[in-house]
């Protein structure tokens, strides 16, 4: 896996001067001191593809609908098998049955409820059977023969599809020491201006953190992106002469901290 590292930092630094006081217990931000906040991104790309699928059948006949629901399941299973995904790697929901009705007013024959809101009939529309199924694939490179395959399944929704890093806590942890390291060097570089120098630092606050994805994805007219920095996003699925191509784009993990060092 390929990945740029960015360090960088923004943001003022100040410098502040007082009169020596006698030492305290607490930190005592009344003595010279720089204040300064280094930022640090990571730009890495993803290593691992996260693909839910549902499938919802309607039938007044509920074996009907369960069975057409289960095919449906089976044959996801059978592609994971076929890849040769991990069975820790996938995850199958648990069904849910549910009776789904319609209203219909009839001119000639209007109903009304005891409020006297005009309502119509309830015509029963059949049993409506979902279950969704989570795969995982480690392996990227084969993210476009899988998504097609599952496309070709006919799913009724793919509701998820997610980009990652299986190093993601590592980088995280890397881009708070580059945001440390850039601090320092500020703090250090702004001091020596005035023929000073940095000592220990007296506080440290962590800024916001955030791992942003950004997709490259090229796909077909009748799929989506699917996901815009940080935002997943649900798939309409496409014809299946229609396949989707995407690229694994990146993944920008970025870190700041607010640092106050003491100076002499």
């Amino acid at each position: 896996m390929k990945s740029t590292l960015f360090a960088f930092v923004s943001g003022i630094g100040f410098l502040h001067f007082a009169a020596a006081t006698p030492a305290q217990s607490t930190v005592d931000l009344s003595v010279p001191h720089i204040t300064v906040t280094g930022r640090a991104e990571i730009i890495v790309e993803p290593d691992t593809a996260t693909i839910s699928v549902d499938f919802t059948k309607l039938d007044k006949d509920l074996q009907s609908a369960r069975k057409e629901n289960e095919e449906g399941v089976a044959k996801m299973l059978q592609i994971a098998r076929r890849y040769s995904i991990p069975q820790e790697d996938i995850i199958t929901n648990n069904i849910s049955v549910s009776k789904k009705y319609i209203s219909i007013r009839d001119p000639q024959q209007r109903i009304y409820d005891e409020d006297g809101d005009e309502i119509g009939t309830r015509v029963f529309q059949g049993y409506e059977v979902s279950r969704s199924v989570t795969i995982r694939l480690k392996k990227l490179e084969l993210f476009d023969l899988v998504f097609n395959e599952i496309l070709d399944v006919d799913p009724t929704e793919i509701s998820t599809v997610r980009f990652e890093s299986s190093r993601i806590i590592e980088l995280r942890e890397t881009a708070r020491e580059m945001a440390m390291k850039a601090a320092h060097e500020k703090a250090r570089a702004m001091t020596a201006a005035i023929g000073q120098n940095v000592r220990k630092a007296l506080r440290i606050s962590e800024g916001t953190a955030s791992d942003r994805y950004f997709s490259t994805a090229n796909v077909t007219s009748n799929a989506v992106n699917v996901m815009t920095s940080g935002r997943s996003q649900g798939v309409g699925v496409p014809d299946s002469s229609n396949l989707a191509a995407f690229s694994a784009g990146s993944i920008n993990i970025e870190a700041s901290v607010t640092v106050t060092f003491l100076i002499d």
